[in-house]
């Protein structure tokens, strides 16, 4: 039976976890290639950002199921729980499975089995609130009093389903690279009623790596703009931020930084599913301005590209 190699990893650790191979199953050649009939796949985990303060899962299991050779029915690619918080996760990738070995074919689902979670939000009074799966789940900071429960239901069983492009995932030829995408600002909602509690409904989309794109923002000021001082302190376009949102709910917000010294103020956003995406700027408080073009601005992120787009600071002052 041929087999390729999979490999999972999660932005949450810069460190490669080594995973066993699995049983009956055959590994890389002796200089590190895949063997005559495998490949390599690759798998990241990233978020889509949104309100939550923090949201800490633990990822106990991940496995494939369904192969379309019909032989093969669950392949386990993890079984070393992992906890994560996912608001770490933007922007950057990490390993968290490497080179599992799988039987190729297309399989119809991967699931994300979560045994416990916790999130973090604003209580509305200047703090935060913690809703956790369990008073004593285990990813808990010490001492952490937990307001009420996050409802996981299921997910320890049967796992989340993780939405695959084109419906299923076909392993073959040398590697392939997926980006799972954990969307929080979707997956995360306070229960209607006064039951207090918090409800995991969580929304996993998986695309091929090389699919996704990027855009960076740029932000200038024309010359004969002064930013205003506020409360004694001069303003900068540092102060400034780039925010990015899709019509499902999720934003992001990126602070613009001159790391050239140039002048020009930048704001990255990576690992983005193609598609319309809504560009605002946001600066500091007390600040009234406008730019050009216009914003907020409508932008396309086009598979497998990087993209740019920039805002001129046209006029600026203090807010009345």
């Amino acid at each position: 039976m041929p087999h390729s190699k999979l490999r999972l990893t999660s932005l949450a650790t810069a460190a490669m976890l080594a995973l066993a191979t699995l049983g009956g199953l055959s590994a890389c050649a002796a200089d590190g290639s895949s063997a005559p009939g495998t490949s390599k796949v690759s798998i990241l985990l990233t978020d889509a950002p949104g309100d939550v303060k923090k949201a800490v899962v633990t990822i106990s299991q991940i496995y494939l199921q369904g192969s379309d050779d019909g032989q093969s029915g669950r392949v386990v690619l993890l079984n070393t729980p992992v906890t994560t918080d996912l608001l770490t996760l933007a922007n950057s990738t990490a390993e968290l499975v490497n080179d599992a070995v799988v039987p190729a074919g297309t399989y119809s689902q991967l699931r994300f089995v979560v045994t416990g979670g916790y999130i973090e939000v604003d209580d509305g009074h200047g703090g935060t609130s913690i809703y956790a799966s369990s008073p004593d789940y285990a990813g808990l900071p010490a001492g952490a009093p937990v307001a009420g429960q996050l409802k996981m239901p299921s997910y320890a069983q049967t796992g989340i389903k993780v939405n695959l492009p084109d419906g299923g995932f076909h392993v073959s030829g040398e590697q392939k690279v997926l980006l799972v995408d954990f969307d929080v600002a979707r997956s995360f909602g306070h229960q209607a009623g006064a039951s207090g509690m918090w409800v995991m409904t969580p929304v996993l989309t998986a695309t091929e790596l090389t699919a996704t794109g990027s855009v960076v923002v740029t932000l200038r000021k024309d010359a004969a703009v002064t930013l205003p001082t506020i409360g004694g302190t001069a303003t900068t376009l540092g102060g400034f931020s780039a925010d990015l949102s899709n019509g499902a709910g999720s934003n992001e917000t990126t602070a613009f930084t001159d790391a050239d010294g140039d002048g020009t103020y930048e704001a990255a956003f990576r690992f983005l599913v193609p598609g319309g995406y809504t560009l605002d700027v946001t600066g500091p408080a007390g600040v009234t301005f406008t730019t050009n073009p216009a914003h907020p601005a409508s932008v396309s992120i086009a598979s497998g590209q990087a993209s740019s787009f920039g805002f001129t600071v046209t006029a600026a002052s203090a807010t009345p």
